[in-house]
């Protein structure tokens, strides 16, 4: 029975090992398998984890631990590298393709007929992982009989690292070269054998220009759809418990997921940002027992009363995470029996500068997008904003009275404007800020919009300049408790950098005042007493010299500005195999204010791998400009054996500007 549950006693892991698992054209995945001792006597299920990095070094330490975590538990781990990954045969050519998802119903399909196994197989990851277990879920293999995807999402246009409301990620480009170089790394000889070389010189020369591609796709089309969950929500019957941090950018699908899915469901979002909840500092969760305990009562069929808790699990903070980073967000767990949350729309009316209860008079209001705003919010993941005031100063500002109570929210934020732009092509960019009783102002929530894309982002219009339009634009869903004392802002500008591209031309947006622009607010009533919370926490003091996040705002000559990031090629041992693998990066994003076609986005990244004479090296790079009708890309790999180049290819591009 489910009162009281605790873990199962732990139990003796065989070592782990490699083996591998032929598809349907021959093609042999490599696995690696942890399996609890006893299993061939008493069969255990099985938990997938699929992805493209590299179980032999770069996610061997993350594999251990949680194998023998949950093989310790009594259910078996099988980590897989996707098709032309790590050391599985074949190439990879871009991101979540057919042959994937196909090979992830045949990697269950196998896992199911071992003799070690039960027959039932849940699938679990995090990124990459989430959203492939989403996609395998959707093909319902017959085993598969529950999955927990973690920092995930359900539309591949609107929500991963490409394009944000329409407009051209700089996320793109920073993601681009890291997964070129999972798409060219070396299989590693002391799995693969011999072979190695001629397998990696394969994948070398398959290695598409993918940022051209991703460029070419600027609208959501055939392209994005595919792989995208939210096209048929039906297609996924079994259990699926969701994952999530409000600090990480794939937070924002969880609510749809909740609304959407017929399955039995539920999530988590706690206070931490794109990682897992156990590792997760300062405030994670010990989430063997929350994992354990999912997958127990779903593949072992024990009544652990994991599907007694509410539907959704989340963190309410009490200030916002630049705020207090590296200390403790303060706030507490809250529970939500049912989807939609039992929150009440409060809206502010967009008045002569100001927010209130009550719509002001009929009048406009312009702002000219001429100058860079977004500095404060560089990054569309990882690195979290700064304070705000700096952007406050360049945007539309209209901030609430002071609060006389607390008020918290919990769900997407929603502004709803009138409004015209002087170019056929201008964006629209909101921050919901807390503005502190001691002049502080801190990022809670973001949207942006490409106004082109304001009916549909598979259709995009050009705006008739001059013409007013009634424009929606949802902010990414968020917890946040608003202090007695602080006012709510709203920030307008016309765009946000080096968050997203600039628009082909310095657009003038006016807005609508009176009835016609608000700004609602999913207001969550505070209980009388907190909810209960069983999943233990973990606790981490802040590291010595850790200190708040920072970022360069500061013009490098008068109205130029340059954020430069830079990480030396930095090594480290895998003790386990030898292998010293070195990665570094180098990114710089520059724009010269009011012209929005002086902007240069470049990236380069390298990975190496080192062990005895086996020393292989890849090094991607990228540069992109424009003018006011086209893109101007240029993309690069090289890759080095023993320090001599054996692999070299250069590629430019000049892309129509669809609206972008």
């Amino acid at each position: 029975m489910s009162e009281g549950w605790r873990l199962p006693p732990k139990r003796q892991v065989q070592p782990p090992f490699v083996t591998w698992i032929a598809m349907a054209d021959g093609v042999r995945l490599s696995a690696r398998l942890w399996i609890p001792e006893g299993a061939g006597a008493k069969p255990v299920p099985a938990v997938l984890e699929y992805i493209p990095y590299r179980k032999q070094d770069s996610y061997r330490a993350h594999d251990d631990a949680w194998g023998a975590t949950l093989a310790g538990y009594g259910i078996a781990y099988a980590r897989v590298d996707v098709r032309g990954s790590g050391d599985s045969e074949g190439v990879l050519t871009d991101e979540y393709l057919d042959t994937e998802t196909e090979d992830g119903v045949r990697i269950i399909a196998w896992l199911a007929q071992q003799p070690w196994c039960s027959g039932k197989v849940g699938m679990r990851g995090i990124s990459w992982g989430g959203i492939n277990t989403l996609q395998v879920a959707a093909r319902r293999p017959p085993a598969l009989a529950a999955i927990m995807p973690i920092g995930c999402l359900d539309n591949r246009y609107t929500d991963d690292a490409h394009y944000i409301g329409g407009a051209l990620g700089h996320t793109n480009f920073q993601w681009g070269i890291g997964f070129k170089l999972v798409m060219a790394g070396p299989p590693d000889p002391e799995v693969v054998g011999d072979a190695w070389e001629a397998m990696w010189r394969a994948r070398l020369e398959a290695t598409p220009p993918i940022l051209r591609k991703w460029l070419e796709h600027q609208r959501y089309d055939a392209y994005w759809r595919r792989g995208s969950i939210c096209e048929d929500w039906a297609a996924i019957e079994v259990p699926t418990y969701v994952v999530a941090g409000w600090q990480d950018t794939y937070s924002n699908p969880v609510g749809r997921l909740l609304a959407n899915l017929r399955c039995s469901r539920k999530a988590l979002i706690g206070p931490w940002g794109h990682t897992y909840p156990w590792v997760a500092q300062p405030r994670g969760l010990d989430w063997a027992h929350e994992e354990v305990r999912w997958w127990e009562h779903w593949l072992k069929g024990v009544d652990t009363g994991v599907m007694d808790a509410p539907v959704l699990r989340a963190f309410m903070p009490y200030r916002a995470p630049s705020e207090v980073i590296p200390a403790e967000i303060p706030g507490r767990w809250i529970a939500e029996a049912t989807w939609p949350p039992r929150t009440t729309e409060r809206v502010l009316h967009l008045t002569g500068g100001a927010l209130s209860d009550r719509a002001g008079p009929p009048e406009t209001v312009s702002y000219v997008g001429d100058r860079v705003v977004g500095l404060t919010k560089p990054e569309w993941l990882d690195r979290p904003p700064v304070e705000q005031s700096l952007d406050d100063a360049r945007s539309l500002m209209f901030p609430s009275p002071a609060l006389d109570h607390d008020v918290e929210i919990l769900g997407a934020p929603v502004l709803r404007v009138r409004i015209a732009a002087d170019r056929p092509v201008a964006s629209l960019a909101a921050r919901l800020v807390e503005l502190t009783a001691d002049g502080e102002s801190w990022l809670v929530s973001y949207g942006l919009l490409n106004l082109t894309h304001r009916a549909s982002h598979a259709a995009p219009t050009p705006l008739v300049p001059g013409e007013a339009y009634d424009v929606e634009l949802t902010f990414a869903a968020t917890a946040h408790r608003f202090r007695a004392g602080s006012r709510i802002g709203l920030a307008i500008s016309e765009s946000l950098w080096p968050l997203v591209w600039p628009s082909p031309e310095i657009a003038t947006l006016t807005l609508c005042l009176g009835d016609a622009s608000t700004l609602s607010l999913p207001v969550r009533p505070i209980e009388a007493a907190s909810a209960t919370f069983d999943i233990p926490e973990l606790h981490t003091p802040p590291s010595e010299g850790a200190r708040r996040p920072e970022t360069t705002t500061a013009p490098i000559s008068p109205g130029v500005y340059r954020l430069d990031l830079d990480s030396p090629l930095t090594p480290a041992l895998i003790r386990a195999t030898g292998t010293t693998v070195s990665r570094g990066r180098h990114e710089v994003s520059d724009i010269r204010e009011g012209e929005p076609n002086s902007c240069v986005w470049s990236h380069q990244a390298t990975s190496s791998w080192q062990r005895g004479g086996w020393d292989c090296a890849v090094e991607a790079a990228c540069e992109l400009t424009s003018t006011a009708d086209d893109f101007h890309l240029t993309e690069s790999l090289v890759a080095t054996l023993g320090g001599a180049v054996i692999f070299e290819r250069r590629s430019t591009s000049q892309i129509k500007r669809d609206l972008v």
